[in-house]
């Protein structure tokens, strides 16, 4: 069958079309994404702008023809953080249904990082043993651990690349140098909120793999020497913390604008880099991590199997 997921995050909306049945393995047959930055529409009041749902409603409606002309059976829609926290959340969400008949589902947090658990799990397979899983985005960071497919331990931190640029390191987000005072701040807060979050997934027993996803996580790769994305998703990459460190020294002395310009980051999110690579570095070292192997399945491809697992026999 032909499955859509719909990815509203922080950064991006998301399309993820496949063809797959129970039991096999889900084929792409087409991915493209519309770049809102979600999070930067909501204001201190924490209400999302009328702009922004604007822009939502017309990222969805596009998303639905595209999957209507692509002939998905059924289109999933899930909402991360950026519309989660949002206290008009609710309502934005009403008018995207009432507008595009496409109901969005809240995902919680928690649910965020088994979605993403579930799909490492099966990239990766039962031989990785006991798995511990990073997954940052642009409002948060996901953590989960265990020896199943369903995690023992999932957990959500307020720590995404986006979150932090714009609370610490608004100079990146406009082109400029991030303070290298800021990044320090950033540092403190990020290993704040990890130190007890670290304290429940280490109780789980030590990782006999440790596996990162998400856009933040693959840019840092391939940064540090990872093969590019032409290379194919079956190619073994790798993020090590020494290799971090000295990145992380390189992108907090130069221009975001200067480090766009660089294979393999995003123009749009270059600005976001500095503050993703602080927090994986904190994240890596609160767990005491020494590499993260990278892995291309993440939240949309966790939706997609949890759905076919539902279906039974068909």
């Amino acid at each position: 069958m032909r499955l859509g997921v719909l990815d509203v995050g922080s950064n991006t909306v998301h399309l993820l079309v496949v063809d797959a049945h129970r039991g096999g393995h889900p084929t792409p047959t087409h991915d493209d994404r519309w770049l809102l930055r979600l999070s930067e529409h909501v204001g201190d009041d924490d209400v999302l702008s009328k702009a922004g749902e604007k822009a939502l409603v017309r990222a969805v409606r596009k998303a639905c023809e595209q999957a209507e002309k692509l002939g998905c059976e059924e289109l999933l829609g899930l909402v991360t953080s950026a519309i989660r926290e949002a206290r008009n959340g609710l309502e934005v969400l009403e008018r995207v249904r009432a507008e595009t008949g496409v109901e969005l589902h809240v995902t919680s947090g928690e649910d965020e990082a088994r979605l993403t658990f579930l799909a490492v799990r099966r990239w990766f397979g039962w031989s990785a043993g006991r798995l511990l899983v990073l997954d940052i985005g642009g409002g948060s960071l996901e953590l989960a651990a265990g020896m199943d497919e369903d995690p023992d331990v999932a957990l959500s931190l307020p720590l995404g690349a986006g979150r932090m640029t714009r609370r610490f390191l608004p100079a990146a987000a406009t082109g400029g140098r991030p303070d290298l005072d800021a990044l320090e701040e950033l540092r403190a807060h990020a290993e704040d909120l990890l130190a007890p979050a670290a304290e429940k997934l280490q109780a789980v027993g030590p990782p006999d793999l440790v596996a990162a996803t998400s856009k933040t996580f693959r840019t840092l790769g391939r940064l540090t020497g990872a093969a590019p994305y032409s290379a194919g998703l079956r190619v073994a990459r790798e993020l090590t913390a020494d290799g971090l460190g000295q990145l992380l020294g390189f992108v907090s002395r130069i221009e975001s604008a200067a480090l766009a310009e660089l294979q393999g980051v995003s123009p749009d999110r270059a600005h976001q880099v500095p503050a993703g690579a602080v927090v994986a570095q904190a994240a890596m070292a609160a767990l005491d991590v020494p590499f993260v192997r990278i892995c291309p399945w993440a939240l949309r491809e966790g939706v997609i199997l949890r759905r076919l697992d539902s279906l039974g026999g068909l």
